[in-house]
């Protein structure tokens, strides 16, 4: 059996736990979005801050990465759009979402316990290079293709509303914690200045309790969410991203040449379902709300099949 089963049947028997708890009321639902909050503000900034201040990036700059693996995400988005419109005949905002839930994996909540688990370190180091770009690219790209949806299908759009939106995004997104953990870690690593040994210990212990409890808020969360319908429509999107995304990404990697590690984390992260962005997407641009959700459930509970046969792959040709 592969060494990296066991990490799999760890990192998917949390979520299931969490989701049980919620399920027989042993938390209170709210629980969930506690946990959450807990680990985008604090636990998980304080990872990525201290992996980027201290961590070997012996596999150099990642543009090649970067470009390898937002191919992946442009192909699967673009294919989750137009088998929306063509197949299903949905409108164009409809086609934005699942674009939306097809290419945008959960590379916090599940992909930073789930990498490190696999990859340890060394894997978390290269996970944070995408990290750091993958939500600012991705909620840019939502924002500018939903105006041309709601333009598209009709909608009146005022230009000064999306300027607004744009704003509010710039200010939310230069706030957000993940990204202040990130930055703080290259001003650390560029300075040069060591962090204090007691400082770094308490840094350590918050970050250390990042992967068990996202994973515990992951169960309990998707609880809350559930299957809304639309259950086609979501098994063809949650067929693109656990599928049709990793295996291009898989492509890309042999095409560009990444080393052996760099590869085996993007395939990874390309294989894990959506998570809870792509609802707040939805939610937020007031339709899809039910296929996110759907999606998002589906997906989740399928991955824990669907991530090992991937790393079985990469582990064969890579």
């Amino acid at each position: 059996m592969p060494a990296f089963v066991e990490t799999i049947i760890v990192v998917f028997a949390l979520i299931a736990i969490g989701y049980g708890a919620a399920a027989t009321r042993l938390v209170r639902p709210t629980t969930g979005d506690g946990l959450s909050d807990f680990v985008f503000t604090i636990a998980v900034p304080l990872l990525l801050f201290r992996t980027i201040a201290t961590a070997s990036f012996d596999h150099g700059l990642p543009f090649l990465m970067w470009c390898a693996y937002f191919a992946s995400v442009i192909v699967t988005w673009t294919t989750a759009h137009l088998v929306m419109s063509s197949v299903f005949g949905r409108d164009a905002r409809a086609g934005v979402v699942s674009g939306v839930t097809a290419g945008f994996s959960n590379l916090v909540l599940l992909g930073v316990p789930f990498v490190t688990g696999i990859f340890g370190l060394p894997g978390l180091a290269v996970l944070s290079q995408l990290v750091s770009v993958h939500l600012p690219l991705m909620m840019i790209a939502s924002i500018l293709l939903f105006d041309w949806a709601m333009r598209k299908d009709g909608e009146s759009v005022q230009r000064a509303g999306v300027s607004a939106m744009v704003k509010s995004f710039l200010r939310q997104l230069l706030s957000n914690p993940l990204i202040i953990g990130i930055f703080a870690g290259l001003a650390t690593r560029a300075s040069g200045i060591e962090i204090p040994g007691v400082i770094d210990r308490v840094i350590a212990t918050l970050a250390s309790v990042a992967g068990p409890v996202a994973l515990f808020a992951i169960g309990v969360s998707l609880k809350g969410y559930g299957i809304g319908g639309q259950i086609p429509q979501s098994l063809v999107v949650v067929g693109l991203k656990l599928v049709l995304m990793p295996g291009v990404m898989l492509i890309m990697a042999l095409l560009t040449g990444l080393p052996e590690l760099p590869a085996k984390v993007m395939v990874a992260a390309a294989s894990l379902p959506a998570g809870v962005n792509s609802w707040l997407i939805a939610s937020r641009f007031g339709t899809g709300q039910r296929l996110a959700s759907t999606a998002m459930t589906i997906g989740t509970a399928l991955a824990a099949l669907t991530t090992g046969v991937w790393l079985v792959i990469a582990d064969a040709v890579l």
